[in-house]
């Protein structure tokens, strides 16, 4: 019997390290673990070190190749020496927000950012992250972040230290990579020029810092303690990309901590309306992307306010005849698409015959449908085909979900079968930096049918999202006074 080769793929996600060893001709997992993140938005990477160590432990014997699959947009500031100055802070971190306003129109708004690198930033991007340290310290808001500031050499994204601390060699912030889908988060990197905008750093920081050299997609970067070669890595939703083998026409929707909305795409796209960012996907080519802050936690929040357990409450949504024109807004943790950070949930439409607790399922499960079918039409508007949606994340196992997603995202959708696809794109990654070959190996992603679908009313429930949105949103744009 031929030995298997065997390439690990890992994702260091806002939750946890999970790792999956497969074979790397045909993707079959053999080995898996995972790990958990501390629950914050600032965080010390040397947490997400230990969870690679602990998701690890015991999977790694006969390894060739790894590739690391990280959480995109978050700042991790080193020194000259490579030490982390400062707690990475995450995509998820809406402190600046106002540092996000303040960068747009600095450099003469919308369209000016759009052309420059793809995307319009909002707080989730590193960009402003910079920014807002930047102003942090320079408003006396403690030592430690003046002495980050002052310290402060290099800026790099959770991938590109994991990736460095992988390898063997590595020497303070030299030889430091990353690579297009990563970069293309950042603010400061432009994905149809294929080059860094550091006047663009230097806009956000007040000075320059060095950044990780972009690798190719099938590079391999360097070499580990235990001699498996390291690929590029890349950011969370490219590696997802590659695990699915996304193809022309499909869009994949996931619902997990965040939503997403996302295809693959042989031009790059430049959205001033900042809806869709401009992404660049893993294999050279691009992946305009729509991101909402709140997704399967919307589901588990209400079933939470209406006592129910989360099967019981998708029972009620599913079973209900409907919302009767009740609107749930699901901003539960302010929001990122549309952009308003500050934002909070609103329920709007309540009688005595809409307080029912099938009526606030249903509402609950159509309000987070209503923020990712924007997010596709938005996509559509970018000129993507949108044929097929595959809908994955743990947002993705609710019947209810499952039953409304056609007639709300107006496509066919099909379920691929519940996998941890960032670790294995970043694992197929491994396995084509491996090979040497010109494209990634064929692995096969089995799909199945969704619950059958429900037949609603979907223009008028998207109507009634739309307007209470619309009318809302200046109250909606204003800081919530707790």
């Amino acid at each position: 019997m031929t030995e298997l080769r065997l390439v690990a793929g890992v994702d260091c996600s806002t939750q946890a390290t999970k790792v999956l060893v497969c074979d790397a001709e045909t993707g079959a997992v053999v080995r898996e673990g995972r790990a958990p993140h501390p629950d914050a938005t600032q965080v010390d990477p040397a947490e997400w070190w230990k969870a690679w160590e602990t998701a690890s432990d015991g999977l790694l014997d006969g390894v060739q190749a790894v590739a690391i699959g990280g959480q995109q947009h978050g700042m991790v500031l080193l020194d000259d020496s490579g030490e982390v100055v400062h707690p990475a802070v995450l995509w998820n971190d809406t402190s600046s927000a106002d540092a996000t306003t303040e960068l747009v129109a600095e450099l003469g708004g919308a369209q000016a950012w759009a052309e420059a690198v793809g995307s319009v930033p909002v707080p989730s991007f590193t960009v402003t992250k910079l920014r807002w340290l930047r102003d942090e310290a320079a408003r006396d808001a403690g030592a430690m972040r003046r002495e980050a500031v002052r310290r402060a050499a290099a800026v790099v994204l959770p991938h590109d230290w994991m990736t460095h601390r992988l390898a063997a060699d590595r020497s303070g912030i030299d030889g430091i990579t990353t690579d297009r889908g990563d970069a293309s988060g950042t603010g400061w990197w432009s994905p149809a020029t294929n080059t860094y905008r550091t006047d663009l750093v230097e806009l956000a920081f007040g000075r320059q810092l060095a950044l990780p050299r972009v690798a190719g997609p099938a590079e391999i970067v360097g070499q580990t303690a235990f001699g498996a070669a390291i690929a590029a890595g890349t950011g969370d939703n490219a590696a997802a990309a590659l695990g699915l083998d996304l193809q022309p026409g499909d869009v994949a929707v996931s619902l997990g901590t965040s939503g997403t909305a996302f295809a693959r795409s042989t031009h790059p796209t430049a959205d001033p309306t900042g809806l869709v960012a401009g992404f660049a996907d893993a294999t050279g080519e691009y992946l305009p992307l729509v991101c909402t802050l709140n997704a399967a936690r919307v589901m588990s929040a209400t079933a939470q306010m209406l006592g129910l357990e989360l099967s019981a409450f998708d029972e009620a949504a599913i079973t209900s005849p409907g919302s009767d024109g009740l609107v749930l807004l699901p901003f539960l943790d302010g929001e990122r698409t549309p952009d308003l950070p500050h934002s909070t949930g609103l329920i709007y439409g309540l009688t005595r015959a809409t307080m029912q607790p099938a009526t606030m399922a249903r509402a609950a499960v159509e309000g987070l449908l209503c923020g990712l079918a924007d997010a596709v039409d938005a996509l559509r508007d970018q000129g993507l085909p949108v044929h097929r949606v595959l809908l994955l994340g743990g947002g993705a196992r609710s019947r209810a979900v499952q039953a409304l997603a056609p007639a709300l995202l107006g496509a066919e959708v099909v379920l691929p079968e519940p996998a941890e696809y960032v670790a294995l794109g970043a694992a197929r990654q491994a396995a084509w930096a491996l090979s040497g070959a010109a494209t990634p190996p064929t692995w096969q992603v089995p799909v199945g049918k969704p619950e059958p679908a429900i037949t609603v009313d979907a223009a008028t429930i998207r109507a009634n999202y739309e307007q209470v949105l619309t009318k809302t949103r200046p109250l909606l744009a204003e800081s919530y006074n707790r």
